[in-house]
């Protein structure tokens, strides 16, 4: 699975829309949409955000594995 549906997936998991989730990170609806496209990427500090709202490390955000 890639970022983008990682993203869109964990989102789904806690039954949130898009529109709830930026209202709770801080950041805004356009970004976060590109960021499920796969059109932009976040940056270090909206990651790091994403991953204490999903209790993630980054490594698991993002599907890296060893």
């Amino acid at each position: 699975m890639d970022f983008p549906e990682r993203l869109r997936a964990l989102r789904k998991s806690k039954n949130m829309t898009q529109e709830d989730l930026v209202e709770t990170l801080g950041i805004s609806l356009r970004a976060y949409r590109y960021y499920e496209r796969g059109q932009r990427e976040p940056t270090l500090s909206t990651l790091v955000a994403l991953a204490d709202f999903y209790d993630l490390s980054l490594d698991e955000l993002v599907g890296r594995e060893r």
